[in-house]
């Protein structure tokens, strides 16, 4: 596994090592087929894909049994390495593209993760509620709260309210201004030292508040 998973989270039971473990090796062999991942990335797979998801698991901590949706997933990202990281949490991700859908599923079923489902649909068109949406830089933020405003549940068990928690880079102001107060912005480098986070953003946009339990 990369040291650089082990510097952050040195907490990894033996399981969890093993499968991040596995990950380079798996994605490696289907990048070959269908160059799922540019070879650039690949060379930093580990710090532009794995650690770079774990982001969010530094912001919030999800109590077992939360139900999570991973939205544009594209290969598996955020989704899997978050659910290696959380073995108690519940994930589906969903992607419209029916080639990474199959990636997913086979290194779902190749790490045995129990806790992942994985369908080939549009996020617009998921009709299943969650405790959290989280997606990477697939959409400008507008349009994402549009897809998804639909699914964040009612239900509440977390010490944060239920929402949307995106993955973005560079200059956010633009795409934020409209909801004003209502997202809350945290810079990547206060988590991680690598030089590639430094304008790298989470984006959290709670979408229920703790008074609806």
């Amino acid at each position: 596994m990369s040291e650089l998973i082990k510097k952050y989270f040195p907490e990894l039971t033996k399981q969890q090592a093993e499968q991040f473990d596995s990950l380079l090796p798996y994605y490696t062999e289907w990048n070959e087929k269908i160059n799922l991942i540019s070879r650039k990335d690949m060379e930093h797979f580990y710090e532009r894909h794995v650690l770079h998801s774990l982001a969010i698991a530094k912001f919030i901590q999800f109590k077992d049994q939360t139900h999570m949706l991973d939205i544009g997933t594209g290969g598996g990202f955020p989704g899997i390495p978050l659910a290696i990281l959380f073995p108690n949490v519940k994930f589906h991700l969903v992607d419209s593209i029916g080639k990474k859908i199959m990636v997913v599923k086979d290194v779902i079923d190749r790490l045995a993760l129990t806790n992942v489902t994985a369908e080939q649909i549009r996020a617009e068109e998921h009709k299943l509620n969650y405790h959290f949406v989280v997606c990477r830089a697939v959409a400008d933020m507008k349009e994402i709260y549009a897809w998804v405003k639909k699914n964040i549940s009612e239900s509440q068990f977390n010490d944060s309210p239920n929402g949307l928690i995106c993955l973005k880079g560079g200059d956010v102001t633009n795409e934020i201004k409209m909801f004003r107060d209502s997202i809350k912005v945290e810079d990547i480098h206060t988590y991680f030292d690598e030089e590639f986070f430094e304008t790298k953003k989470i984006i959290y946009f709670p979408l229920k508040t703790k008074s609806n339990k």
